[in-house]
């Protein structure tokens, strides 16, 4: 009997250490169960606070900047309304509607936030709009995991882009690190030697000397190798090793270590690094031609243009200048108007219209062809853009040189800059550009003088009607200097289908020496150009 109790005890001891295991794992599958189904710290961020100060001073001095410079006019309450449905592409349960006087925030059809619209002629209208944006992006932001993730510039990103994308393809907010990499490039950078490189076999060859920078008076040479920086040998590294030695702080010293593939002599030369703007024009001469490739017009490339014809006069008698922009996407529009002038006795280069005072401008040069009047060819294709198909569109017009290639991209439009507190920039298209004899860039791009995009039949049939009184193709061409703003699309098609926008090619480079070296055709391709 005994022996039976204790067995019953046993098992009912047993019976409740069986329970408490049992409620143990299932407590503990459903917090492990909690943990897959809860976010964590990696896919959604805990909520934190905005620093509403600082974004207040973003989004006011971006309104205080756009809203007199847009090429159209808008309000401030329709910029900001477009700008907070950038909320929606980052989480579509989302909504921000204006009712009856109020600015609400939904999440699906629940109202969390509501704010009371300013009355337009309110004098701190865009500090209380700036405001309330900041103040939906925090109940967003409280709200939504989604919003949390993407974190603060994601949301201000957001923002500008849903607004810009009301605008024109050009208008954009570049976030502080990329907007940091676009001034170096604009302004210099690194402090560096100023030399590019390439690498052939076991060596490094100086390929390009920026002009205005250390090495361009340093007695370093095109194609020379470059053995060792500052003793340090250059066999068996990378490139971007390479690259990496040669910048520095600004005023640093640096030696590179230089000979020739023709002889074991070697020299080692002494630079101070300087922050200058990467080369952004190339130079190549054949049989007395002078080729310039513009890959772009950043601060320094008018001086750049310069230097080079000012060498090139002095070492030969030029027969021609080869301007080569294709690819060119543009940059600083008042490089290409510079640039004109070195090569353009006098006139009106450009014209810019737009609301704001300082857009509207009249781009007129005056100083002198430092050419002295000698065959002009310039080269553009499907990607020359911006300040280059300024630069076209100017010597064209004036009769200046010969534009020979495809139709260009169209992009006339100018936009301005603003630097932002969080160190971002916004790029505002602000004025529209006309050419000198009034037609509109934008959309229509510039219609060469001699076409290269339609094949080899095409250009030999409009070099032969160079050859006699008038070219077929000569209306072509007068149809784009004839057409004024403002343009339909189907225009632009019908004008822009006469030359087709294409890549470059060998045979633009042909031509461009055809018509150097025989002034005849030359002077009828600068004829297809008129003012009537």
């Amino acid at each position: 009997m005994q022996f039976i109790v204790s067995i019953m005890l046993a098992y009912k001891w047993l019976s409740k250490r069986l329970l408490i295991i049992i409620f143990v794992m299932v407590m503990s599958f459903s917090v492990a169960l909690a943990q897959q189904t809860q976010p964590n710290a990696s896919s959604a961020p805990p909520k934190k606070d905005f620093d509403q100060s600082n974004y207040v001073n973003i989004i006011a001095t971006a309104l205080t900047f756009l809203q007199p410079r847009t090429l159209d006019e808008h309000s401030i309450e329709q910029l900001c309304l477009w700008g907070l449905n950038g909320l929606n592409a980052i989480d579509p349960t989302f909504s921000v509607k204006e009712e009856n006087g109020k600015l609400n925030l939904y999440k699906v059809q629940k109202l969390i936030y509501s704010a009371t619209i300013p009355v337009a002629t309110d004098k701190d209208n865009i500090k209380i709009w700036s405001q309330n944006v900041i103040n939906i992006w925090y109940n967003a932001w409280q709200n939504s995991t989604a919003i949390q993730s993407v974190g603060k510039q994601g949301v201000i990103q957001a923002f500008f882009d849903e607004l810009f994308d009301h605008m024109d393809p050009y208008s954009r907010y570049v976030a502080p690190s990329s907007a940091s990499t676009d001034r170096d490039a604009r302004d210099g950078g690194d402090a560096s030697a100023g030399i590019s490189l390439i690498k052939q076999g076991n060596f490094f060859i100086i390929s390009s000397i920026n002009p205005n920078g250390p090495s361009w008076d340093s007695g370093l040479m095109l194609g020379q190798r470059l053995y060792a920086v500052d003793g340090k040998k250059t066999a068996k590294e990378s490139l971007d090793t390479i690259v990496k030695w040669l910048k520095g702080k600004e005023g640093s010293s640096l030696s590179l270590t230089v000979g020739s593939a023709r002889s074991k002599r070697v020299k080692t030369v002494h630079i101070k690094r300087e922050a200058v703007p990467p080369a952004t024009v190339f130079a190549f001469t054949s049989d007395n031609i002078v080729m310039l490739k513009v890959t772009s017009f950043s601060t320094d490339t008018a001086e750049e243009i310069s230097q080079y014809l000012d060498q090139a006069t002095q070492d030969m008698k030029i027969k021609g200048l080869i301007i080569d922009l294709r690819g060119n996407r543009g940059g600083v529009l008042q490089q290409a108007i510079t640039s004109v002038a070195l090569v353009l006795d006098n006139g009106i280069a450009a014209t810019t219209q737009g609301r704001f005072e300082e857009a509207n401008h009249i781009w007129a040069v005056q100083g002198g062809d430092l050419t002295q009047g000698i065959p002009i060819v310039i080269l553009v294709d499907g990607h020359t853009a911006s300040a280059a198909e300024i630069m076209a569109a100017a010597l064209a017009d004036h009769k200046r040189a010969v534009v020979v290639g495809s139709t260009t991209l169209g992009k006339g439009l100018v936009q301005t800059i603003a630097q932002l507190p969080d160190e971002g920039e916004l790029f505002v298209t602000w004025s529209r550009v006309l050419a000198p004899l009034g037609w509109p860039l934008q959309g229509l791009g510039v219609m060469p003088q001699i076409c290269t995009s339609r094949g080899e039949q095409f250009v030999k049939k409009q070099m032969d009607a160079l050859k006699t009184p008038t070219s077929f193709y000569k209306n072509n061409v007068t149809a784009s200097r004839k057409a004024r703003p403002p343009l339909d699309a189907k225009t632009i098609q019908t004008i822009r289908s006469a030359c087709p926008a294409a890549l470059g090619t060998d045979a633009d480079l042909a031509i461009a020496n055809t018509l150097i070296l025989k002034p005849a055709l030359y002077k009828q391709a600068l004829n297809l150009i008129t003012s009537e």
